[in-house]
């Protein structure tokens, strides 16, 4: 498809006429930009704002180099230009692909400018998830790139087009773009941008940006944002973590800007706060630790996972990571081990950032980790611990963690029994997961309402047992995973990074000496070299799963020692 087909295809509706539900109340809205936690701005007016003021202030620091606010806004501006001659406007939903780098930035921009509402997804997710996200969110274009790692990513859509009926182009960028067939080049839509582009004005409770879950327990629940929830609440967020300091806030976003995590990058470090972003495409340890030498970050922002291979990387004692002022890591449960190491190794702050793309988040603050993920401030979300009754429960006593804030999403995207299920009818996201509010007003979590291995009718928490496994010496890395198994339903298998050769006595050993109840040890143990990361960059638990039922463990009744590498 050629621009011009492009421009031809009609949507199957107007999306200038699509309407999403906010549920938060307008009441609820207005009261928290009267307290101030809204700019009441929308993303691209806020974006230009730094421009005026820094046009050669760095915006984004990638592999290719710098780039100004000044050319990143020029490239954003062409690009808009390009999207408007497709008919993009208020309502439609831009699916974005692309791996992370000033690219990603313009398209992002670009899709705020002319008020429609972008999907970013990363790359490596396969074609049943891609087309899925497609379907489900009705995106009229997608913009990705023609190759990632040998999978032809805008080809294999392309393909998909007869079950995807509001899709009018797909747009590719990179090397190959100009020979993927039945796609449009991003360079058509620079080339149409040339003209002068003249930004709307656009409603700040408008939607902005979907966010896509992990899919972690089901098929992934896309989110829908406002200008407002992001720029407010989530920018509420980070600037928190730069709190004090007298230095511009950099941003070394170790992963895919396209992730939850993520959304913190464009809308919030470049459009809130007229920060500078860092992008590599793709995380290495050792890389990394090279650019933070080349490019000076005062932030880094990963997974544990990803903090646990820096830590072991050989280079980091001889590496000046003294620009370094705090370290976020997020996605997953934060042990002490490795908190103390990295403050140990980094030299710097390590907060341990609890949130999801449903809407909820909490960190540690810039104080010494202590194993909570701090007191919710109202500026974000206000949290709360819930019974099965709805109803708020004492200090100290452990329940579903609930939030509402200025960073509430307005609604699950086309699903309204999510909606029924996940948010009460004044606002309030249920999170699943389980926690408690400590007397000194701290949040700790506890684990997953849902992520629980039953064997034999006792629930057993995966989240406690890695929290002891993780302090083996031999351990770097541990997810703990349900297998079935023919007598009590379930059992417990440890999947364990490491170069010792372990074994399960080792392990048990190790919880037994914690003080750990004999019915929670693993009965099963997968020795890897590194767990496996998702497109989203948390542990892949899916693909875990599949492993060790590949391994035939569950198969038997007995056999519950079984070790494989």
């Amino acid at each position: 498809m050629d621009l011009r087909q492009a421009q031809s295809t009609k949507s199957l509706v107007d999306p200038a006429s699509t309407r999403y539900r906010d549920h938060v109340s307008t009441d609820l809205r207005r009261a928290w930009a009267r307290e101030g936690h809204y700019p009441g701005r929308d993303l691209y007016s806020l974006f230009r704002g730094h421009v005026q003021r820094a046009p050669q202030a760095p915006a984004v620091l990638d592999a290719e180099g710098s780039v100004s606010y000044a050319e990143l806004d020029r490239a954003a501006r062409r690009l808009a230009a390009g999207l408007a001659q497709l008919g993009i406007g208020p309502g439609d939903v831009v699916a974005v692909q692309l791996p992370n780098a000033r690219l990603a930035c313009v398209v992002d921009l670009a899709v705020a400018a002319v008020g429609a509402i972008v999907l970013p997804f990363p790359l490596g997710r396969g074609d049943r998830d891609a087309v899925s996200l497609l379907s489900r969110s009705e995106a009229v274009v997608v913009i990705t790139v023609a190759d990632h790692h040998g999978y032809p990513c805008a080809e294999r859509i392309r393909k998909h087009a007869a079950d995807l009926p509001m899709l009018r182009a797909v747009v590719v960028a990179g090397d190959g773009a100009a020979a993927t067939p039945g796609c449009v080049p991003i360079e058509a839509l620079f080339a149409a941008g040339a003209a002068e582009f003249a930004p709307r004005e656009i409603d700040p409770d408008a939607p902005a940006r979907i966010l896509v879950t992990s899919g972690s327990e089901a098929e992934p629940k896309m989110v829908l944002y406002s200008h407002n929830a992001l720029a407010g609440g989530r920018g509420a967020m980070m600037t928190s973590l730069h709190r004090g300091s007298t230095t511009t806030m950099r941003n070394f976003f170790l992963v895919p800007l396209a992730s939850a995590f993520g959304s913190s990058g464009t809308p919030v470090t470049l459009a809130t706060l007229g920060a500078t972003l860092v992008l590599r495409p793709a995380f290495d340890a050792a890389a990394t630790l090279r650019s933070i030498v080349e490019t000076r970050p005062t932030h880094l922002l990963g997974v544990p996972t990803m903090m646990r291979m820096l830590l072991d990387c050989p280079q980091i004692r001889d590496t000046d990571l003294g620009s370094l002022q705090a370290v976020v890591l997020g996605g997953a449960a934060l042990d002490l081990d490795t908190a103390r190491r990295a403050e140990e190794l980094l030299g710097c702050t390590v907060v341990s950032l609890y949130g999801s793309a449903d809407g909820v988040s909490c960190n540690s603050g810039l104080g010494r980790y202590d194993g909570t993920v701090g007191r919710p401030d109202p500026a974000v979300a206000d949290i709360r611990i819930v019974g099965p009754d709805g109803q708020e429960l004492a200090t100290g006593v452990t329940g579903e963690v609930v939030a509402r804030g200025p960073m509430s999403p307005m609604s699950y995207v086309n699903s309204p029994e999510l909606d029924t299920a996940l948010r009460t009818p004044d606002g309030w996201t249920m999170t699943g997961d389980l926690g408690l509010i400590d007397d000194r007003g701290r949040l700790r979590l506890v684990g997953r309402r849902k992520d629980v291995v039953i064997r034999g009718g006792l629930n057993i928490s995966p989240a406690e047992v890695e929290s002891v496994l993780i302090t083996h010496p031999a351990i770097r890395d541990v997810a703990c995973v349900p297998v079935a198994d023919p007598l009590y339903g379930e059992r417990v298998c440890a999947c364990v990074a490491t170069s010792a050769e372990l074994g399960l006595a080792d392990v048990t050993a190790h919880l037994a000496a914690a003080g750990m109840e004999p019915r929670k040890f693993p009965e099963h143990l997968l020795l890897l070299a590194a767990l496996p990361l998702s497109a989203a960059g948390k542990v892949d638990r899916q693909a875990l799963r599949k492993q060790a039922a590949n391994q035939g463990f569950g198969t038997t009744r007995s056999g519950t020692e079984d070790v494989t590498a």
